[in-house]
């Protein structure tokens, strides 16, 4: 790679990473380039001449924030070669509740702004969809099926979801969770703990599953 070429993918990792940071401050409408530029110490020009507008940053900025995550926090957090499916299942649960709830900086801009994509969705979410979220929910529904091998796909959907419901549930209900006494911030400890309470409350329910039709 030569130097032109290192320092075009920097200012374009710069511009998304300060991007990433303002639309969740402030939403797509009321961000402005100037801001964004200032931010990632770019040029003015530079979000036309990387992405063509300030439209087309915005979808990337939810694509790129979307797949860093994911590779920051994989699904299967590690485990070795033929996992029992109890454990993939608590696996996935910890790395899904880490990418909203555990603190680092871009975590913090995509959780907040993956949580104004899913309330006011933009063309961006259909890419996350296709690129992030549908095979993640494949993995998580394969892993429901080695758990209860009788479930018809819908009710195997239907489990699936519930299972993520849970875990969103910590990061969209958060403002009520503070106010009723729960945390303001989740240590590793405690991200850990709710993962194994989320983990076994839906292991006793797929084990109490009776197989009724849809």
């Amino acid at each position: 790679m030569t130097s032109t070429q290192i320092t075009h993918e920097t200012t374009r990792k710069r511009l998304l990473e300060a991007a990433g940071q303002v639309f969740a401050q402030h939403g797509f409408e009321k961000a402005t380039v100037r801001e964004i530029c200032r931010k990632a110490n770019a040029n003015v020009a530079s979000v036309n001449y990387h992405f063509g507008g300030k439209e087309d940053l915005y979808a990337e900025v939810v694509a790129y924030g979307a797949q860093q995550s994911v590779e920051a926090f994989p699904p299967d957090r590690g485990l070795g070669p033929n996992p029992l499916p109890e454990a993939e299942l608590n696996a996935f649960i910890h790395s899904f509740l880490c990418r909203f709830l555990k603190k680092n900086q871009r975590g913090s801009w995509y959780s907040t702004l993956c949580a104004r994509e899913i309330v006011l969705p933009t063309r961006a979410l259909d890419r996350v969809v296709r690129e992030v979220i549908r095979p993640l929910s494949d993995r998580l529904e394969a892993i429901v099926r080695r758990l209860v091998p009788r479930a018809s796909k819908l009710e195997v959907g239907r489990c699936a979801r519930s299972i993520v419901g849970q875990c969103l549930f910590y990061h969209h209900g958060r403002p009520v969770i503070e106010r009723m006494g729960g945390p303001k911030k989740y240590a590793d400890a405690d991200i850990r703990r709710l993962a194994d309470h989320i983990a076994r409350f839906s292991l006793q329910g797929l084990r109490g599953w009776k197989g009724r039709a849809a």
